[in-house]
C-alpha cells in the first residue's frame, strides 16, 4: 500500500469521526485509545506509535495536524503490522487450515463446539449457535 492510499482522511456526516486506515476513529478521545479501534492494533502497538511520534498518550485527535497524521500512517505502513482486512483473511485461512488437516480444533471448529477445552455438558449453548 502506498501513503497515498493510506491517507483518505475525510469527516464522516458530522459525528466528529475520522477514516483513517479503513477505520472511523472517534476524534474526540484520545489519540492512544483511538488508534487501538483499528483491527490489530493493541494498546502495546498504540503506546509505541505515540511513543516514536513523539505525541502524548492523552493528547485527541482532533488536534492533530496533518503532517503528524502522515507520520502515524507512515509508521503503521513500515512496522510491518497485519491489520484489518489482511489480518481478517490471516485468521480465516489459519481457521481453514487447522479443519484441513484435521486437528483437534479444526474438527471442533466444524462441527460448532468450544474449541479451547470448555466444558459441554451445561455451558456450550453458545458455541453451537456461533457457526
Amino acid at each position: 500500500m502506498s501513503v497515498n492510499m493510506l491517507i483518505e482522511i475525510m469527516h464522516v456526516f458530522k459525528l466528529e469521526m475520522i477514516y483513517i486506515l479503513e477505520t472511523e476513529l472517534p476524534e474526540n478521545k484520545s489519540i492512544y485509545l483511538s488508534l487501538t479501534k483499528v483491527f490489530g492494533i493493541g494498546k502495546f502497538h498504540s503506546s509505541l506509535i505515540c511513543k516514536k511520534i513523539g505525541l502524548s498518550h492523552n493528547c485527541k485527535l482532533s488536534e492533530l495536524t496533518s503532517n503528524q497524521i502522515v507520520k502515524i500512517l507512515k509508521l503503521i505502513e513500515n512496522s510491518n503490522l497485519v491489520i484489518n482486512s489482511n489480518l481478517k483473511k490471516h485468521k480465516i485461512m489459519l481457521i481453514k487450515k487447522l479443519i484441513q488437516i484435521k486437528t483437534y480444533k479444526g474438527i471442533r471448529r466444524l462441527r460448532g463446539l468450544p474449541v479451547r477445552g470448555q466444558r459441554t455438558h451445561t455451558n456450550a449453548k453458545t458455541a453451537f449457535k456461533i457457526k
